[in-house]
């Protein structure tokens, strides 16, 4: 049943996001938040401080009556035209370990298209949004990725020994462990390009990010150069490629396709 054609979700997101920090800030860094709980709907680890971040996002979004597409529990189907797509803590083994890099990540559809992003970095208090049409914001102030000088990009890289002479083509590599925020670096033109082709993210790590970076001009692909479709579940997985200009795009399918 439909409650609500006109949620304001900038407002849901922004104070879901700050109940999150408030609960699970005081766990950063120790060995509590990462204790095991379990698997979640994909078999990977469910981490103590996953749980309780999920438990606060499920709170606050069941009242309005939508689907839920969470990492730890999966999809929760209530009949509404907005699936909301969320991953409350990405970079969870960053928080435990106590590297200041991870962030809540809320997404919006309505059917099958986006309507609404956000990520909030809890480190730096920063607010990152995107309407599909209307740009990218970083604390209510546009965004846009940068222009690479060629020879001197900076990505950040996951691979299992996949597309490794592309290595030698960028000046820097990175992996932050967390890439809804780095899909966000992309988006303000901190990073020039975010790859991960190790057949591993999901849409909850990434539909956020992926919003926000094409809004703020990012192209996003899967392996094959193809635009990158999101799937509504929690379980599917897939590559990404984004970068801020079609000649990274080339050079990075073209080491993909030179691979041994």
């Amino acid at each position: 049943m439909e409650i609500n054609t006109e949620i304001p979700w900038n407002e849901v997101a922004l104070e879901t996001a700050r109940e999150v920090e408030k609960e699970v800030m005081p766990l950063f860094g120790t060995s509590k938040a990462g204790e095991t709980m379990g698997e979640n709907v994909s078999g990977d680890v469910t981490k103590y401080v996953d749980k309780v971040a999920e438990d606060v996002v499920l709170s606050r979004l069941q009242p309005l009556g939508v689907n839920v597409v969470s990492e730890e529990i999966g999809f929760i189907d209530n009949g509404s035209d907005y699936t909301v797509i969320v991953d409350p803590i990405d970079g969870s083994y960053n928080f435990a370990a106590g590297i200041p890099i991870f962030a809540f990540s809320f997404a919006v559809f309505k059917g099958r298209k986006p309507i609404y992003g956000a990520i909030y970095e809890f480190a730096t208090k920063t607010f990152y949004e995107a309407l599909p049409g209307e740009g990218a914001y970083m604390d209510g102030k546009p965004v846009k990725v940068g222009k690479p000088e060629r020879g001197k990009e900076a990505l950040s890289f996951y691979t299992r020994g996949r597309c490794l002479g592309l290595i030698e083509r960028v000046k820097r590599v990175r992996v932050l462990g967390a890439i809804a925020v780095e899909l966000t670096y992309l988006a303000k033109g901190a990073l020039d390009g975010v790859l991960d082709i190790r057949n591993y993210v999901r849409t909850t790590d990434i539909a956020a990010g992926v919003l926000i970076a094409r809004e703020a001009g990012a192209i996003v692909t899967d392996e094959r150069g193809k635009e990158l479709e999101l799937r509504l579940d929690a379980t599917s997985k897939t590559n990404v490629i984004a970068v801020n200009d079609r000649y990274l795009l080339d050079m990075i399918l073209e080491e993909l396709k030179n691979e041994p």
